[in-house]
């Protein structure tokens, strides 16, 4: 890998414009993102508080700076979990979380969420989708600036069947802003997708575009098993540095790493946040996007995650400003090519009036 260049500090001017350019998130996960205040009140109402105030709910909720890994991370999403049993609850933290991200200065966001986690007190596949796509609705008219669309995930703990469901089921609200399918969980006790591969071409068929998550655990090795399913893009997926191969196969094929720094660190992926392979990935060609995988229990904002970008790893403005304008090339807005085009026009107007950006649109 080759040497990076020290890193500069971020500057207030510097801070400010990642604070004002706007800005696509593609990996953003809806239990990891609730605000502690409301998990806090829902809890209460459903008795799952264990007496907690606002202070130990948020420390319940955001993950250690390091876990021990991946597993251990994903402990973090028990008690959202189980909050989000019941439409009232998925609706509004979705909402919530459509509102947060505007504040952000983001124009565009993809939530996911695995709608088969929902159903322990009743809610059907088909009521817990509704519920996160009512939710969207209710968060664009107090936000109408930014606009969401949502991905449903399949859980790789789950059997096959669950996964098929989950399919068809999103495929139905296509039209209500349900674009994409994602495979997610523990890849360590469940490395291989091909025993889902029904739910994955019932995806593609229903009009969903696929991306998968891999590479939090078993490295590039667990990369090329997701790129068995043909994805678009993949969550996470940095250690692809280790492997020039698979780095020029993702770079041949298009597909995309929706990498999230904080959160690899988190799940001990890398000892620091210095040694992350964003800016080698980014600069030897591999398409990448940045994201805050979840906001709630990465404790972090996007503007952060730019800053640390620039600050910690040394990508120049200019080199952030081009990850993002790919993010809104591989959105996926397959269903609404115009809403990308309007998009594309903001961000590169906005590009033209910023010397740090060079112009590039």
């Amino acid at each position: 890998m080759a040497a990076r260049p020290s890193p500069a500090r971020v500057s207030a001017a510097e801070s400010s414009l990642f604070a004002r350019m706007p800005k696509a998130e593609l990996h953003l996960h809806l239990d990891g993102s609730l605000r502690p205040q409301t998990a806090l009140e829902l809890a209460r109402q459903r008795g799952l508080d264990d007496g907690m105030d606002l202070a130990a709910m948020t420390e319940r909720l955001v993950a250690p700076p390091q876990c021990l890994d991946q597993a251990d991370l994903l402990r973090a999403f028990d008690l959202p979990i189980a909050i989000m049993q019941d439409a009232e609850a998925i609706e509004r933290i979705t909402a919530e979380l459509v509102e947060d991200v505007a504040s952000d200065g983001t124009r565009y966001a993809e939530i996911r969420w695995a709608p088969a986690l929902h159903l322990a007190r009743g809610l059907s596949l088909r009521e817990s989708i509704a519920a996160a796509v009512s939710g969207v609705e209710r968060g664009h008219r107090a936000a109408p600036a930014v606009e969401v669309r949502l991905i449903a995930v399949a859980m790789r703990s789950h059997e096959p069947a669950m996964s098929l469901a989950v399919a068809e089921e999103s495929a139905r609200f296509v039209d209500d802003g349900v674009v994409g399918f994602d495979f997610a969980g523990p890849e360590q006790p469940f490395p291989d997708p091909a025993p889902h591969a029904a739910a994955f071409v019932a995806a593609r068929a229903g009009g969903l575009a696929i991306t998968i998550h891999a590479g939090e655990w078993g490295g590039a090795a667990q990369i090329r098993r997701a790129l068995a399913v043909e994805p678009r893009r993949i969550a996470h997926g940095a250690p692809a540095a280790e492997d020039p191969g698979l780095m020029n196969e993702l770079t041949t094929r298009g597909v995309t790493l929706d990498l999230c720094p904080t959160s690899n660190v988190q799940a001990a992926i890398y000892a620091t946040l210095a040694d992350h392979p964003l800016p080698y990935l980014a600069r030897a060609g591999v398409p990448v996007t940045l994201s805050t995988d979840d906001r709630t229990v990465s404790d972090l904002t996007l503007v952060r995650e730019y800053e640390r970008a620039h600050d910690v790893l040394g990508l120049a403005e200019h080199e952030l400003w081009r990850i993002n304008m790919h993010a809104l090339r591989v959105a996926f807005l397959q269903h609404d090519e115009g809403l990308r085009a309007r998009l594309s026009a903001e961000f590169a107007a906005f590009a033209a009036t910023e010397p740090a950006l060079g112009g590039h649109g």
